[in-house]
């Protein structure tokens, strides 16, 4: 079942979340983040960007979410997402489930354009994001250091259309 987060998926998030930062470069974070930090982020989204899980059975495995892609008021109808699986959850179509619900959500709330940053390579990311309709933007060289070398990003985005400023 997708529902929307709740800071008391604090724990459960920061299970989820913390092995991509402590052993991948696909998050730029380099300290893992805690269940309180997980309930703040979940906290401050509420109401302006939607923050979703994928719970099974009472176990959330995995979880998508938006956040503001540039502070200047601007940008205000863009926003940054992911998405992020607990570790043997993945290759079961439901990381599209819940990015689609999550694109939903923000079409409903009349965003305009979505932006998704993928650390190369990533050949599942990449898979997902064209398969639900985002398109390649440019690559950004070497703008990630982490585990001692250098990362390239590529920029995806998705156009959700509408004339909403």
């Amino acid at each position: 079942m997708i529902r929307a987060a709740t800071p008391a998926d604090g724990p459960a998030l920061a299970a989820i979340y913390g092995p991509y930062v402590a052993e991948t470069a696909i998050s730029f974070e380099e300290a893992p983040p805690d269940a309180g930090e997980m309930a703040r982020r979940v906290a401050a989204a509420a109401g302006r960007y939607p923050y979703l899980v994928f719970e099974d059975d009472g176990a959330l495995l995995g979880f998508a979410s938006a956040s503001a892609y540039r502070p200047r008021s601007a940008y205000r109808r863009s926003a940054s997402t992911g998405v992020y699986f607990a570790q043997g959850a993945t290759g079961r179509g439901l990381g599209r489930r819940l990015y689609q619900a999550l694109i939903a959500a923000l079409a409903e709330a009349k965003f305009h354009v979505l932006i998704a940053g993928i650390t190369l390579p990533n050949a599942p990311s990449t898979g997902l994001h064209r398969a639900l309709g985002f398109t390649p933007a440019g690559v950004l060289r070497e703008v990630g250091w982490k585990f001692d070398r250098w990362h390239d990003v590529e920029m995806w985005q998705l156009n959700l259309g509408g004339t909403h400023g």
